[in-house]
C-alpha cells in the first residue's frame, strides 16, 4: 500500500503543479485579452466580440484548477473550529469526515460535469466556434483532480501518515496578526 500512497503522491504533485501554472497562466491571459478588449472598445471605438466568451472559459479553467490545488494542500472547508476545540481524539475522525464530503463533492463534479459535456457537445459556442461541451470540461476536470487529491489524503489517513498536526493557542493567535 505504501508504494501505491508514494505513486499517487507523485503524480498528484506534479499534476498540482501543473494546475497551479495554467491557471496562473489563465489568470494572466483572461486578465490581458479583457484589457485589450477595454482598449479596443474606448480608445479604438472597436469591440472584440470573442474577448466574453474566451474569458469566461479562461475564468472557469482557473477557478476549478485553483480549486482542486487548494484541496491538495488542504486549503478546503473543514471542520478547524471543532478540531480546535474538541479533544484531540475526534481530530482524526473529523478530517476524514470533511475528506469524505469533499471526495462526494468530486465524484459530482466528475459525473455531472461528463453529463453535461456529453449532452452540449454536438452544440456550437456562439463566437468562438468551439463545441458547447468545452464550457463544462473545466468542471469535470477539476472534479478528477479533486477526486485523486482526496484519495491521496484518505489512504494517507487509513495508513496512519498523517502530518497535520493540532494547533494549539499560541498558534491561532500568531496567525492572527
Amino acid at each position: 500500500m505504501q508504494a501505491v500512497i508514494t505513486a499517487l503522491s507523485r503524480l498528484n504533485n506534479l499534476l498540482t503543479r501543473l494546475s497551479l501554472w495554467l491557471a496562473g497562466i489563465g489568470l494572466v491571459a483572461m486578465t490581458v485579452i479583457v484589457f485589450a478588449q477595454v482598449f479596443a472598445r474606448y480608445v479604438m471605438g472597436y469591440s472584440l466580440l470573442w474577448v466574453e466568451p474566451v474569458a469566461i472559459l479562461l475564468m472557469s479553467w482557473f477557478i476549478f484548477l485553483g480549486s482542486a490545488v487548494g484541496v491538495h494542500e488542504k486549503f478546503h472547508l473543514g471542520f478547524d473550529v471543532l478540531i480546535f476545540f474538541l479533544p484531540e481524539r475526534f481530530g482524526s475522525w473529523l478530517r476524514g469526515l470533511s475528506d469524505t464530503a469533499v471526495l462526494v463533492f468530486g465524484i459530482g463534479m466528475v459525473v455531472y460535469g461528463w453529463q453535461l459535456m456529453a449532452k452540449t457537445w454536438g452544440n456550437t459556442l456562439p463566437i468562438i466556434r468551439l463545441p458547447g461541451g468545452v464550457s463544462y470540461l473545466p468542471l469535470f476536470v477539476g472534479g478528477v483532480l479533486i477526486v485523486l487529491f482526496v484519495v491521496e489524503h484518505l489512504l494517507n489517513r487509513i495508513a496512519g501518515r498523517t502530518e497535520e498536526a493540532r494547533p494549539d493557542a499560541d498558534d491561532v493567535l500568531a496567525s492572527e496578526v
